[in-house]
């Protein structure tokens, strides 16, 4: 199974690092002057998702690629803490050509902004509200497009040269080869083409406004992106936060108080409360015996954050993440359909996370691609019904691959 990769941007100090740690439980280096993240931090999260045990009225499963917590069933997912981005980083400025190397690997990104307002133009820490959250976010924006614009007019000659060496060479499969690398599929090209109507129309001949405006659209289809309006804990951050929301009506806002999570999850890690990811609240465990600080910062989180937006926003930007914008489905593939279990009995011991649209050729390939070789058809575990090998995948199937080879390893 290939893990989905989330990367986080944004600039200096908006909170990416205490984010990642958050959703980790990593203790990457967190401070207030710019480019404190170097180099990429990399740890694994967790997309959460319902798991099927309690629908098919199974009193226990038995995870082995993910876990299953009070229901849950909670499936590792590759989290970047990526270097802080400035205007320019497009042309190399600050850390951008680092930065942007390594987000071209992510395949959805979550864009961390201090709603506070508490970071000036340049990233430095400043007082709550000298900022501006929303120029914030159009800067960055605006140097994934250009950054996008740059590679485009890079490989735009090379794309022509072939076209005119071979009149059937299609523009949309060429560009999505030269340009796979930053992980654009021709699918994303004919996207962006449709977006901008530029269908028909000889690239080398479009306009200057043109290109930029393909470049726009190829970003924004082949990187999604939700905004994560982050430092919410902060009283100035609500009204930012509507700003934002008036601005960016087109994209998921996800307010946040990645700092109070991190509170949480450590204070849960330490046994002094119960707590899940993504739960509206927390039970202090009987016995516990707390500071003054640490009670201050418990109802602090309980008032300014779970009781204004029933979350801290860190597993629920993650989970919209995979779920909406890649819109990945959860599949469960078993050896006995029966018995919904491995070859060793273990019950539902993995999940997969598949793209939309997959099938059960997608399928039985994420699993090894001996048997896709032999694939012959699949089994839903609940009907008990055959299914060819272009079914299309849904959310929460549970299904038994039936192959040649496996048929031959019954019969020994």
């Amino acid at each position: 199974m290939a893990i989905v990769r989330i990367g986080l941007i944004g600039k200096t100090n908006t909170g990416k690092t205490t984010f990642f740690n958050a959703a980790t439980l990593q203790s990457a280096e967190i401070s207030n002057y710019p480019f404190t993240t170097k180099s990429p931090n990399t740890g694994v999260g967790r997309a959460a998702t319902l798991c099927v045990h309690r629908e098919l009225g199974l009193q226990a499963d038995n995870p082995r690629n993910s876990s299953c917590v009070d229901g849950w069933r909670m499936i590792p997912v590759e989290i970047i803490d990526l270097p802080g981005l400035i205007k320019g980083a497009s042309e190399g400025k600050g850390l951008g050509n680092q930065f942007l190397s390594v987000a071209s690997q992510s395949d959805v990104l979550l864009h961390i902004v201090d709603a506070s307002g508490s970071i000036d133009a340049d990233g430095k820490i400043a007082s709550p509200g000298i900022g501006d959250p929303v120029a914030d976010i159009a800067d960055i924006e605006e140097e994934l497009a250009m950054w996008y614009l740059k590679l485009f007019e890079n490989n735009l000659d090379k794309v022509a040269r072939t076209q005119k060496s071979n009149p059937s060479a299609n523009f949309a499969d060429m560009l999505g080869e030269v340009m796979r690398g930053i992980g654009v599929r021709r699918d994303h090209v004919l996207d962006a083409l449709r977006r901008k109507k530029l269908f028909g129309e000889d690239a080398e001949h479009w306009s200057g406004q043109q290109r930029i405006d393909f470049a726009w659209a190829l970003r924004e289809v082949s990187k999604p992106t939700l905004i994560v309006a982050n430092k919410m804990d902060v009283p100035i951050a609500s009204k930012n936060f509507q700003k934002i929301r008036e601005r960016y009506h087109d994209m998921i806002i996800v307010p946040s108080s990645a700092e109070s999570e991190l509170t949480l999850r450590r204070a849960e890690q330490s046994g002094v409360i119960r707590y899940s990811p993504g739960e509206e609240r927390f039970e202090i465990v009987r016995g516990s015996k707390l500071n003054e600080k640490q009670q201050q910062a418990l109802d602090h989180i309980t008032k300014a954050i779970l009781g204004e937006y029933l979350r801290t926003g860190v597993q629920f930007a993650i989970n919209v993440a995979v779920f909406k914008l890649l819109r990945m489905n959860t599949i469960y593939p078993v050896s006995d359909p029966a018995k919904f279990s491995d070859g060793t009995g273990s019950v539902l011991p993995d999940v997969f996370l598949m793209h939309d649209g997959s099938t059960v050729v997608d399928l039985a390939e994420s699993i090894h691609t001996a048997l896709a070789r032999g694939l012959l058809y699949a089994v839903d575990a609940r009907t008990g019904l055959r299914l060819p090998e272009e079914y299309q995948l849904k959310d929460r199937d549970v299904l038994s691959i039936v192959s040649a080879s496996r048929k031959a390893e019954a019969r020994r």
